[in-house]
Order: structure tokens, then sequence, then C-alpha cells
């Protein structure tokens, strides 16, 4: 067995569509086609994967959709610990500077939860994270600011958010279509399901270990 995962090997760059429209005032925020799913390389570490993400930007932000799949038991949500809680976890460098070690402020943290907002804990909610060992102290997006939406499955769910633009620090299209970006997917009955590499690795403060998304025109 490898000692290093062989996902630790790659670089990988994702293209992402652009949609107009987006995002939209109906009955799904997004509604983003099949063609917007971003690859997914866990099969080369044998890493069964449950969830799905799917992708797209305009000028106006950032759309991801999750849907995750197999489950049999309620999402296990927790907006006072967001980072361990059952939900997608996207990290953001609209700079796309992949030789430091340490966040930059124009590196984001964001968390999205199919549940644990609203007064009975049962919407689903969205925040901003600080990132550790940041070398600035950028300032964090209202949660009302992330705009999310839940779609239950039978056996999982679909969660998309919309990260707008002025929430993103840096976010300029026109000078630069390379995003640096990480996910983790995770949930207390399937498990984890990371970009490339695990927890093994610093991912969540180290953005040598993030990878690129290229903004299609």
């Amino acid at each position: 067995m490898s000692v290093i995962p062989h996902r630790f090997q790659f670089r990988l760059s994702l293209p992402v569509e652009s949609r107009t429209g987006l995002p939209k005032k109906g009955a799904k925020l997004l509604g983003l086609p099949k063609s917007c799913t971003l690859a997914d390389i866990g099969e080369l570490d044998g890493a069964p994967a449950f969830a799905s993400l799917r992708a797209a930007w305009n000028s106006r932000g950032l759309g991801f959709r999750l849907e995750v799949s197999g489950k049999t038991l309620p999402a296990a949500c927790d907006l006072s610990s967001p980072a361990e809680s059952d939900g997608l976890q996207v990290w953001i460098d609209t700079r796309n500077t992949q030789s430091v070690h340490r966040a930059t402020r124009f590196c984001h943290h964001f968390c999205c939860l199919p549940s644990g907002g609203g007064a009975k804990k049962d919407k689903p909610s969205a925040v901003q994270l600080p990132i550790a060992r940041s070398r600035d102290e950028a300032k964090l997006a209202s949660p009302k600011s992330i705009p999310v939406q839940l779609e239950q499955k039978k056996d999982g769910y679909v969660l998309e958010t919309w990260l707008a633009a002025e929430l993103l620090n840096g976010f300029d299209p026109d000078a630069s279509r390379q995003l640096g970006f990480y996910y983790c997917v995770r949930d207390a009955e399937l498990g984890e399901q990371f970009l490339t590499v695990g927890r093994e690795f610093p991912f969540a403060h180290d953005p040598s270990l993030w990878s690129t998304l290229e903004l299609q025109s």
C-alpha cells in the first residue's frame, strides 16, 4: 500500500462553466445541469464517492450544488460547530497563490450545512469561518448574505449555495480566471470525501495543497 496518497501527486485544474441568470429566484437557487459536475479522482486511492459536486460562475459570483446519496439517517448539523457538521466545506483563494503555506486575505472558508438553521434548527444554513494561521484578519461574511437551498431525497439531499462576488475578496474574473480551490464533504454516517488529500495533510489552512478552478467563458 502506498504511504503517499496517489491523489497527492496531482495538481487538479477543474473547468467551471459560465452560467448567466444565477442565482435564480424561483424554486431552485441554481438548477445546474450535469455538465457542471466537477471531476472526482477518489477512485485512485480506492475512496468511494457518496457525493457529487457541481459548480458554475458568472460576474456576480460562484455557485455550488452538492448531492449526497446513500444515507439512511438524518444529517447531523450543529451551527456552533459547522466544521464538524455534515455538509459541504469549500476553500477559495481568489489569487490562486499555491506557493504559500499560510492563507492570505484572498483566501476564504465556507461551510454549507443541510440543517442546523432556523428556530427549529432544521433549515439549511451557511457560514464563513476564519482560516487558522492566516496572515491577515479578513472580514467574515454574514450568514444572512449566503443563500442556501435544500432538496431532500429518499437516500440523501441536494444542497445549493451561492457565494456572491462581494463575499470573495479579490474576485475579478476579468483579471484572472483561476481560483485556488479545495473541498471536503462530511457525513457522520458515510464518512468524508475530499477533493484530493485527506486529513493527514493540513489542507484546511495550507493553500499550497489546494487545486485550481478554471473559470470558462
